[in-house]
């Protein structure tokens, strides 16, 4: 089966681009009430994941008086502790099966490392939900 049948595409998805800030990070992350967000940089490849946990040491590490003190911080600078695994569109159903097992969702990169949407977990169990 062609993995790409799973993928929620990029435009339908929210990230963090490199360029943002660390307080725009947290908008997002408090708008969309996600865990994780897939984390871009300015062509659009695939860096790695950003997740609450990251933000938080990272605010709890560099204490501050108002929000508006992390508009000039990159969100680059907040190290991550664990970026999702990604995969292209030629792998192999089970191993993304695999990977889902861990993560919320896999990321999915064309063949130029360009970030073009993410498989979820939902999307993979209700498949084999459907499958029985």
């Amino acid at each position: 089966m062609n993995v790409l049948y799973f993928l929620t595409p990029k435009s339908q998805i929210k990230y963090i681009s490199d360029f943002m800030s660390v307080r725009q990070a947290l908008e997002v992350f408090e708008h969309y009430r996600f865990t994780v967000v897939p984390l871009l940089d300015k062509d659009g490849c695939y860096i790695g994941s950003l997740d609450e946990g990251d933000l938080l040491f990272f605010l709890k590490s560099h204490p501050f008086s108002k929000l508006e003190d992390f508009n000039d911080v990159n969100i680059t600078k907040v190290p991550r502790h664990r970026d999702y695994g990604s995969v292209n569109g030629l792998t192999d159903i089970n191993e993304i099966i695999g990977a889902s097992f861990d993560q919320n969702f896999v990321p999915v990169l064309d063949d130029q490392k360009h970030f073009i949407g993410i498989i979820t977990r939902k999307s993979i169990i209700s498949y084999l939900a459907d499958k029985k």
